[in-house]
């Protein structure tokens, strides 16, 4: 196999898998609605803080209680999830059956865009009710899902020639 087949292999094997995961993402909060509203408003509420032992921490002022509100930031994580996985689709179709990564790329680019945002929104809303003080696992995969899309882009838009 030539360099450029091997190299488009691994990237159509790339855009398709985070096609998957995205999709899966949006079925499992789609579905899981009220479950997954339940976990943000745990983060929203900052509960895990009031937990024995309890953190008293200014911070806890923050605190927001409104299922309605939880509601709607997981509803904004979903459309941008959404958004994602339907960018990361037309690249892939447009990588792996044209073998066009040009073509490709504009989408990619978006789909990395929208995976960025609600990595962020997660991110930014975990940091501000406190979540790494008892939430560090949540942290982590955070950030490691932000390096995830960070390798994703230079893959992505690096000749590789």
């Amino acid at each position: 196999m030539n360099l450029p087949t091997s190299v488009w292999l691994f990237q159509s094997l790339h855009a398709l898998g985070m096609a998957l995961w995205l999709s899966i993402a949006v079925r499992n909060n789609w579905r899981g609605f009220a479950g997954s509203a339940f976990a943000v408003g745990g983060t929203m509420s900052m509960a895990p803080l009031r937990a024995d032992p309890a953190v008293d921490t200014p911070l806890l002022t923050r605190a927001i209680h409104s299922a309605a509100l939880h509601r709607v930031a997981l509803g904004v994580v979903l459309a941008l999830q959404f958004g994602a996985a339907l960018a990361f689709w037309a690249g892939s179709a447009a990588l792996v059956v044209g073998g066009d990564l040009p073509a490709a790329r504009p989408w990619l680019n978006l789909g990395l865009g929208g995976f960025a945002a609600f990595l962020f929104a997660m991110h930014l809303g975990g940091l501000w009710f406190g979540y790494w003080i008892r939430q560090e696992g949540l942290q982590l995969t955070h950030l490691v899902l932000l390096l995830w899309v960070l390798a994703a882009f230079f893959l992505f838009n690096m000749p590789w020639h």
